[in-house]
């Protein structure tokens, strides 16, 4: 059975469920409603009656079809790896393995490159999750119980018990609320992101270490060179919830002080409880198994070291060393965690101490031959220390420019009232002024002086830092932000911070983010003077940070603007590094939806400029990017096997570099200038913003419950205060997607009308540059999922006729103009090309089209009376805030 067959008949059988689940709950009219859509003969005027019903019922039903794909992928997958081999699985371990050993590097150069890998993929709280965490679980619960299906030998009766479950999983959820009523809280958020890194991600390592292990020895390597924890990548997480105040007035210093001891508690309760485990499991007898003499010795001075209560610890398992050792192990490990630690008994500083007690223990195994205990029962220990540590997740600090220069004018209009405001200082005078500041270690006030508001609450969060590292070190704290770094002064600023409240300015990352397409232009002689900077010489730590922005180089410039300066400041960026001595750590700043960097792993990172990734990356994950992509587990094993092996892939090349293959570079420079000019045209038009307002639902997601954080940054209602996430989500939900395609096909026809030579060069190079296809591809996925007769409809919400014509003719004219100039890129038709992307297409489209009416129906009217009678129409909110969740579901995205 093809894996479209497989979803047809996988989806038919879970709508039968939810059917059967509809009658035996008195919703008849909704059962037969569900019965004529799935036939394919839903109309969408049909469901006007009992509208919130019919919206929950469209609304699962399109999650249901979520999961039956999610489950066919893996499946499908399996399928290949089994039938083909893994090689045969695009970005996976042994693809990767395969390509560097055909490049000439041995099995030792291999292994040189993954223990220099380290990945961070960083969890943001953005407004784009739409559905509660309890939906989330339910969703989970429902695909355990899918993948049971898949396994032929149980009996009729278990697989009727099998369907019986599905049902009243599908009861729990009907009952469940879908939206959120309240908006949630920063604490909320987080406890949601702390769940991922406790519940989820822990068994993602374990397999992904499994599946690297696997893949490893399937192509006939030395299984020594990858045996222990030291000799793997590092897989390490971060977070902005409790640390990102960019815009959002709630994270406040305390929020950040208890989010850095949330942290730290809940990693040492993880590694207590996988101790305890490992401790249950070492039945070791001293009699059957000859204790090493150093183990022996290691026994004796901890338990000396741990007085009275490592004695009782020893005593409790006489005879069996090895639990004794453990005993002691976790009664260190225990007082760390005390808030109150006894200061008769050590703690562990830090990891590192521990991780030197796990590899004694791990010495201790090897000297009695216990090799298979070490491999599967110590080492998943090991790694947890190392990749959780005490702290779980490094907390990013992140704030932008515009504020951190109002909370420093504040600070110096106290402390040298004489000079005239900052803001009106020259780049000269900051840099002048700051520089001869740090020469001197004396802060600019005692600590708690008042200065203003925004300062501070800048040295507030900057002391919470302080408290918790003096208390328990550096390891919980990620990276100091800046967005929006516009000069050098906004990167020096932070180190007048750190001096404020006493902290090292060589112990923390500082990394500005370049966001719009003039950031990204001028961030290399940012960088560059920056670099160079005697003071910067003095707290270097030999690894820069620097963050990349795709969500707002795309509203600024438009996707293919965005992508292309990415791609050139990479480039450009790696240089200024290698001139210095220098490497870099790019941390991209990635959405769910293409429009904002999300996509395929393997295939970004093959499209990145080669040698610009010396080893370490971060990323963020975003929103209900989290669920969709780490939810599942072997989803989420899959997604790491993709980023791990494909920054292995990109770091070998750094390593060992080769000659690059030649591209056609100042082509695709040409066209994305085209395209920016074209996009920059649409939204400076002096109707632009109007039609906006009213053709897509934005009004409505500015009042939505999902995130905690406002969709503007400072309030006002300009275009340029919204942020990058409503703005996407609101093109979507409208089908315009007008973010992630506009202006391609005026620029390859431009291209194509006046440039010949460059753009016969782009179409030979189409299937063959990584980083033409990766943008081409998505493009087209983007503008595929776009619908011109839903763009007329929502269209015709604008009130101003000219408005509307103007614009809508505009988009329509570009959109069809794309998508033709994309198809004329390749040799192969798009219904050959695309298969899977249509039948998706094909399969949602009627309750798309049904969630759409509904949308628009209630759009109008409660436009007509938010201002007539503003709590009446809260009800109308409601409802629409459900529609638009139901849509998020269908599309697969929201921000």
């Amino acid at each position: 059975m093809n894996i479209f067959e497989k979803i047809k008949q996988d989806v038919q059988f879970l709508t039968l469920c939810f059917q059967e689940v509809l009658e035996d709950l008195g919703e008849k009219e909704l059962s037969n409603l569900l019965e004529l859509k799935t036939a394919q003969k839903l109309k969408p005027e049909e469901i006007l009656e009992l509208e919130a019903k019919h919206i929950q019922m469209l609304s699962i039903y399109l999650q249901l079809m979520n999961l039956v794909e999610e489950n066919a992928a893996v499946q499908y997958r399996r399928q290949v790896s089994d039938q083909e081999g893994p090689i045969k699985i695009r970005g996976s371990w042994v693809e990767t393995f395969t390509r560097l050993k055909d490049k000439g590097l041995s099995e030792d150069q291999i292994s040189n490159v993954l223990s220099k890998v380290e990945l961070t993929p960083v969890l943001t709280a953005h407004p784009t999750e739409a559905k509660r965490i309890s939906v989330i679980e339910l969703h989970r619960e429902l695909y355990l119980q899918m993948v049971k299906l898949e396994n032929s030998s149980f009996t009729k009766l278990e697989k009727n018990a099998i369907r019986d479950n599905i049902k009243a999983l599908i009861e729990r959820w009907w009952k469940t609320g879908e939206v959120y009523l309240e908006k949630p809280t920063v604490q909320a958020e987080r406890n949601n992101v702390v769940h991922y890194f406790t519940k989820v991600f822990p068994k993602a390592l374990a397999k992904s270490d499994q599946q690297l292990k696997a893949s490893w020895q399937l192509m006939g390597f030395d299984p020594e060179l990858l045996r222990y924890p030291e000799q793997f990548p590092i897989l390490q997480f971060g977070s902005w919830v409790g640390g990102d105040r960019d815009g959002h007035p709630y994270v406040s210093a305390e929020i950040t002080a208890e989010t850095l001891l949330s942290h730290r508690k809940n990693a040492l309760n993880l590694l207590r409880s996988q101790i305890f485990d490992l401790g249950s499991k070492m039945t070791f007898s001293e009699i059957r198994n000859p204790i090493p003499e150093f183990f022996k010795k290691s026994i004796e001075e901890k338990t000396k070291e741990l007085g009275a209560s490592g004695l009782s610890a020893v005593k409790r398992n006489p005879y069996e060393p090895w639990r004794q050792f453990i005993n002691l192990v976790l009664l260190q490990l225990d007082n760390t965690a005390s808030e109150l630690p006894n200061k008769e008994i050590p703690i562990y500083e830090n990891p590192g101490d521990l991780a030197k007690d796990l590899k004694t223990l791990r010495e201790s195994l090897r000297a009695i031959g216990a090799n298979r205990v070490v491999d599967e029962l110590l080492f998943p220990v090991e790694r947890q220390n190392q990749c959780f540590g005490f702290h779980l997740a490094k907390l990013d600090i992140r704030q932008n420019s515009t504020f951190h220069d109002k909370a420093f004018e504040q600070m110096l209009s106290v402390t040298h009232p004489h000079l005239s405001p900052f803001s009106t200082w020259s780049e000269e005078e900051r840099l002048k002024f700051m520089l001869e500041e740090l020469e001197s270690p004396r802060p600019f006030g005692v600590i708690g002086k008042s200065f203003g508001p925004e300062a501070d609450k800048v040295l507030g969060y900057y002391q919470a830092v302080k408290n918790h590292t003096n208390l328990y070190g550096n390891d919980g704290i990620g990276t100091f932000i800046i967005s929006m770094t516009r000069q050098v002064s906004d990167i020096l600023m932070i180190y007048l911070y750190f001096r404020e409240v006493g902290l090292d300015p060589s112990a923390f990352k500082v990394a500005p983010l370049f966001e719009t397409i003039g950031d990204l232009k001028q961030s290399s002689a940012i960088m560059q003077d920056f670099l160079k900077l005697p003071f910067y010489q003095r707290v270097k730590s030999g690894l820069q940070e620097i963050m990349l922005g795709y969500s707002d180089s795309n509203k600024d410039g438009g996707i293919l603007a965005s992508r292309w300066n990415i791609y050139q400041t990479e480039k450009a960026l790696t240089q200024v590094g290698n001139e210095h001595g220098l490497k870099l750590q790019f941390f991209h700043g990635m959405g769910g939806t293409i429009s904002r960097g999300g996509g395929k792993y393997h295939r970004f990172l093959e499209s990145m400029p080669l040698g610009s990734l010396s080893g370490k990356m971060k990323l963020t994950v975003q929103g209900e990017t989290i669920a969709q992509q780490f939810a599942n587990l072997l989803n989420g094993v899959y997604n790491i096997e993709m980023l791990l092996s494909g920054i292995t892939l990109q770091t070998a090349f750094f390593e060992y570099p080769e000659k690059a293959l030649s591209f056609p570079e100042p082509a695709l420079q040409r066209l994305a200038d085209f395209a920016f000019s074209q996009y920059r045209t649409l939204v400076e038009h002096p109707n632009f913003v109007e039609f906006y307002g009213e053709a897509t639902p934005i009004d409505v997601l500015e009042m939505s419950k999902i995130g905690s954080r406002p969709a503007r940054r400072t309030g006002t209602r300009t275009l340029a205060d919204l942020r990058a996430i409503p703005w996407v989500f609101s093109w979507n939900q409208s089908r315009f997607n007008l973010t992630g395609w506009f202006g391609i096909g005026y620029a390859l026809e431009k291209m194509k009308k006046e440039e010949p030579d460059l753009y016969a060069s782009l179409k030979a190079n189409a299937n063959t540059w990584p980083l033409l296809r990766y943008i081409l591809i998505q493009i087209e996925t983007n503008a595929m999922n776009a619908d011109a007769e839903w763009m007329k409809v929502y269209a015709s919400k604008v009130n101003n006729p000219e408005t509307r014509e103007t614009i809508l003719s505009i988009i329509l004219e570009e959109y069809n103009r794309s998508l033709n100039e994309i198809a004329l890129m390749f040799e192969e038709s798009r219904e050959k090309r695309r298969v899977s992307q249509l039948d998706n297409m094909r399969r949602r489209k009627l309750a798309l089209n049904a969630l759409h009416k509904l949308q628009l129906d209630n759009l109008s009217i409660w436009r007509a009376e938010k201002d007539i009678d503003p709590e009446g129409s809260e009800v109308l909110v409601k409802k629409l805030l459900e529609i638009t969740t139901a849509l998020a579901s269908g599309l697969k995205n929201t921000g």
